[in-house]
């Protein structure tokens, strides 16, 4: 009687020890502002292969921004495009520009009242921006800076004389497109030939 009573005990006592937790792997990513609605997908694809994100900018394993980041030598992916588009508040009285008057605005070439919005230099919509409007040249030094596109699409909506530009994702009901910039590549940058989960997270994305 007691050696049963025993084995029932020890039965039991396997049945309620809870199971070892099954360790997922977390992958650090990074995404410029510009690229941020793309982190969406990214969560997606993660699901879909059982990984854990961790959003850093310290070392990522995976980089996600608008075109190549100069002086970059470990590899590249495209996973998708994005068009940059010259922005204006709906009541601007600026209408449809070309390119040379987008270029001629953005100069400082354009009317006194018109305030032209840009980025600061190191991010990678700015860049775009200028190789494709300016030929390479800085934005006029009287432009006002947006901290990221949050802040440019608030900006241009507050100000019926603002001006800017911003990933087209980033477009809202209250602005009005003036022009297209450019289409720029969507570019995932990793520090190292990717393997495994990596891998499968790219290959996700490029779906």
């Amino acid at each position: 009687m007691k050696t049963s009573f025993l084995l029932l005990l020890s039965l039991l006592l396997v049945s309620c020890t809870p199971a070892a937790p099954s360790t997922m792997q977390i992958v650090d990513v990074y995404a410029t502002a510009a690229a941020q609605p793309w982190l969406e997908e990214l969560y997606s694809c993660a699901q879909d292969v059982s990984v854990a994100l961790n959003v850093t900018s310290d070392a990522p394993q995976i980089q996600l921004r608008l075109g190549q980041l100069d002086g970059w030598t470990g590899p590249v992916f495209q996973v998708g495009t994005e068009e940059i588009v010259v922005a204006a508040n709906l009541q601007s009285p600026l209408g449809n520009l070309t390119h040379d008057q987008a270029k001629a605005i953005f100069s400082g070439q354009g009317d006194a009242s018109t305030q032209v919005w840009a980025y600061s230099s190191g991010e990678d919509i700015q860049r775009a921006f200028e190789l494709a409007v300016m030929n390479g040249r800085s934005v006029t030094s009287f432009a006002r800076l947006a901290v990221n596109p949050a802040h440019m699409s608030e900006a241009l909506s507050a100000d019926v004389n603002a001006i800017g530009f911003l990933p087209r994702r980033w477009m809202t009901s209250r602005l009005r497109e003036l022009f297209v910039a450019a289409t720029v590549p969507v570019l995932v940058l990793t520090p190292s030939e990717p393997g495994g989960l990596l891998r499968d997270l790219i290959a996700c994305m490029q779906k």
